[in-house]
């Protein structure tokens, strides 16, 4: 199945049903795909053929949202980029892609002039001016169109270690997947989800097309704000949310928990959630549903706990479409190098599973370190318990030597988090003479909280709750936790040193 097809397919079967909703335009089914019709043939009139990139430096919402499909239906390949990536990055990723096209709206054209040196002025469009040339063109299927295996988008990593990389997803890659969520995040037909997650991100370019194919409405919210988040949640009826953890987090402290009240089916992805805040959620939500979504750009769903409230902290078992092994944590390991019962392994993902990508564009050194003998190599550590669940305990590149032993900061953050005095924390590796690496833990106080005193109590609540290997050497106290645009942490910027202290509450033998 491609995506233009998914999208008519919809509108079709439910013509006049709401399909988009939020800030901006309110859409039908019908409406929706005639938009995107139109849209299609203005980018073709800009030059854009099959299989070419189109590169979006835009904010989220229906605007991108229309975009992106259109470029589906016109068989081009969709590069939305960033919003959080500097001139440099921007640079490199447009230049990487080859755009054909840039797209940019008014809130980033100032970004988009950071482009000049390797995209040239006319291959550049304004979101208004694509508008305007839609509404004189007609609706009606467009001549062609994408095939299955044809590259439907392709997403660049953060690059939070390196250069973006871009990783190019076919058109049946992306209906699996799309697939794959409604089935696995217990959706139901016709629901109400809000789309406030990026659309340069695949969670929100996977709940955009989970709504389609269930035939739901999609709700646009084109940046995050907790506020408004909670106010379209309440007044567009949202009765899923799939969300990185620090949105929930935010969510609870907007003012207006309640509203979430509402919510049938939760789910998360992107980053750990600790057992803390699933607990919170549970107690304030009682979800019908509420799901652990373990994934990645590369393949879409590793596994899936389907009850976190039965089980905080679960990454649960290997989705409908994947296959999952645990082996050796050592570089290099070989695909049959299975570590035994409780032991500790990386986690690795079969590469013929529908949800995978083919391997990363024009980067054969990272195709060599992440794919071996048809797995993907996610870099990811975890356990699987007694039942089969996996419980991840961190990245590979995380793990902190400390004297000699291996710590993981996962199952730390999860137990500091709980202290009455701290809102957030962060643990890292610092060089440290004696260890090596010392456990080194970053909170944010409570509001109203002196940050003094938040540091020296989360170093006396780690001595109560935390053996001695695992106590943090060091406690600071920062203002924020430095994240990505989609709630990942950045435990290479306090690793580098690059963290102003409010207050250090010394060191733990």
């Amino acid at each position: 199945m491609d995506l233009a097809t998914t999208l008519t397919w919809a509108a079709e079967r439910h013509p006049h049903r709401r399909a988009v909703a939020g800030t901006g335009r309110t859409l039908t089914f019908r409406a929706w795909d005639a938009r995107t019709n139109r849209l299609a043939r203005a980018l073709a009139a800009a030059g854009v053929g099959g299989g070419d990139r189109v590169a979006f430096v835009t904010g989220g919402g229906e605007p991108l949202a229309s975009l992106h499909l259109a470029a589906q239906k016109l068989g081009a390949v969709s590069v939305p980029l960033s919003t959080r990536f500097g001139p440099e990055e921007l640079r490199y990723c447009a230049g990487d892609c080859g755009a054909t096209l840039v797209v940019v709206d008014e809130a980033n054209a100032g970004r988009a002039a950071a482009l000049d040196s390797v995209i040239d002025a006319s291959a550049v469009r304004s979101v208004a001016d694509l508008d305007g040339a839609a509404d004189a063109l007609p609706d009606g299927p467009l001549p062609g169109g994408p095939a299955p295996q044809d590259t439907s988008v392709m997403l660049y990593t953060s690059g939070t270690t390196g250069r973006p990389k871009g990783v190019p997803r076919s058109h049946s890659a992306e209906h699996a997947a799309a697939v794959a969520q409604a089935v696995q995040l217990q959706q139901r037909h016709g629901e109400v989800v809000l789309g406030v997650m990026p659309l340069f991100h695949t969670m929100g370019l996977r709940t955009l097309l989970c709504s389609i194919v269930i035939g739901g409405t999609w709700v646009g919210q084109p940046a995050f704000d907790a506020a408004e988040s909670l106010e379209l949640i309440e007044r567009e009826h949202v009765s899923a949310l799939y969300l990185v953890p620090t949105i929930y987090w935010s969510l609870l402290r907007a003012g207006r928990p309640e509203v979430l009240r509402g919510v049938a089916r939760l789910a998360y992805a992107g980053a750990a959630m600790t057992p803390a805040l699933a607990e919170e959620l549970v107690e304030l939500v009682a979800p019908a549903a509420f799901v652990n979504h373990f994934g990645s750009t590369e393949i879409y769903t590793f596994t899936i706990e389907p009850d976190v409230a039965a089980k905080p902290g679960s990454a649960g078992r290997a989705g409908i479409f994947s296959r999952v092994r645990l082996v050796a944590p050592e570089v290099g390991a070989p695909a049959d190098a299975l570590v035994g019962p409780g032991e500790q392994g990386q986690v690795i993902v079969s590469m013929a599973s529908p949800e995978a990508f083919g391997g990363y564009w024009n980067r054969p050194d990272a195709d060599a370190k992440a794919i071996r003998d048809g797995w993907y190599y996610t870099g990811d550590l975890a356990v699987a318990d007694e039942d089969g669940d996996l419980w991840v305990s961190g990245r590979v590149d995380d793990m902190i030597n400390s004297g000699g032993e291996n710590v993981y900061p996962d199952e730390i953050e999860a137990a500091l988090v709980r202290c009455p005095e701290i809102d957030d924390v962060c643990v890292v590796g610092l060089p440290d003479e004696r260890w090596g690496q010392a456990v080194t833990a970053f909170v944010v106080a409570r509001a109203g909280v002196d940050p003094a005193k938040a540091a020296r109590a989360a170093g006396a609540y780690a001595r109560e709750v935390l053996p001695p290997l695992k106590r943090p050497k060091r406690v600071v106290a920062v203002a924020a936790i430095p994240r990505s645009g989609v709630g990942k942490t950045l435990r290479r910027t306090l690793v580098a040193g690059e963290y102003d202290a409010l207050a250090d509450g010394g060191a733990d033998g």
